[in-house]
C-alpha cells in the first residue's frame, strides 16, 4: 500500500499499536446482494502497510457481502476525531488469521467458537451454562481458531481524517489513491 508519510504519521498518532490488547471498535459498511448498504461494529484487529484488518465468523452476512462485493468502508470515531477508510477487501493470510486469534481476549476466543445460531436461540440461563461448560472444557491457551474464523484486509483507496475543534471550524485531511497508485493529499472543510 505504501501510504504517504503524513498519512502513516496520523495513523500512528490516532490508532493504538497492534500490541495494545484494547482494540478500537469501528463501523464496517458493506453492500448487500440487493444493493443496499449494511453496517455493523467490528474490532480493528490490526493495521499495517497492506491495510486494516478485521476478523469475524465466516458464516456472517458481512462475509457474504465482502465476498460478493469486495469493497467496504470503515469508520472509527473518537471524541473530536473520525477516521474513514474506503477500500478494496481481500482475505487475510493464514498466518495473519492465527496471529489475530492468538491476540484476542479469552472472551473473544470463546465467542469465535460459541457465537452460533443454536446458542443464540437458547434462553439466557442455558446460554450461560453452555458458555461456562465450554470454557471449563477448554482452559485458557488451549484453543486455536475454529474453521469458521475468517479475516479480511481493507486496502485503502481513500483515508479521511476529520478533526473537530471547539474554537474554530473543523477540517478534514484526505488521502486518495489514484489508479496509478500515487496518493494525493487534500485539506477539506469539516
Amino acid at each position: 500500500m505504501s501510504l504517504p508519510a503524513s498519512a502513516a504519521a496520523l495513523l500512528t498518532e490516532w490508532l493504538p499499536s497492534n500490541d495494545d490488547p484494547v482494540r478500537p471498535l469501528m463501523t464496517l459498511g458493506t453492500i448487500d446482494p440487493s444493493g443496499y448498504p449494511d453496517a455493523r461494529s467490528v474490532l480493528l484487529s490490526e493495521y499495517d502497510d497492506t491495510g486494516f484488518f478485521f476478523h469475524t465468523d465466516s458464516r456472517s452476512r458481512k462475509v457474504r457481502d465482502v465476498t460478493e462485493t469486495p469493497r467496504a468502508v470503515l469508520t472509527l470515531v473518537w471524541p473530536g476525531r473520525q477516521l474513514v477508510v474506503q477500500g478494496d477487501v481481500s482475505p487475510a493470510s493464514a498466518d495473519e488469521l492465527d496471529r489475530a486469534y492468538a491476540h484476542r481476549s479469552r472472551y473473544l476466543q470463546l465467542l469465535a467458537w460459541l457465537n452460533t445460531p443454536e446458542l443464540a436461540m437458547l434462553d439466557h440461563e442455558e446460554r450461560l451454562a453452555r458458555w461456562a461448560a465450554f470454557a471449563a472444557e477448554h482452559p485458557e491457551g488451549t484453543l486455536s481458531a475454529p474453521e469458521t474464523w475468517a479475516g479480511f484486509v481493507v486496502e485503502p483507496v481513500r483515508l479521511t481524517f476529520w478533526h473537530g475543534d471547539p474554537d474554530t471550524a473543523s477540517r478534514r485531511v484526505e488521502f486518495a489513491r489514484a489508479a496509478n497508485g500515487e496518493w494525493a493529499e487534500s485539506i477539506l472543510p469539516g
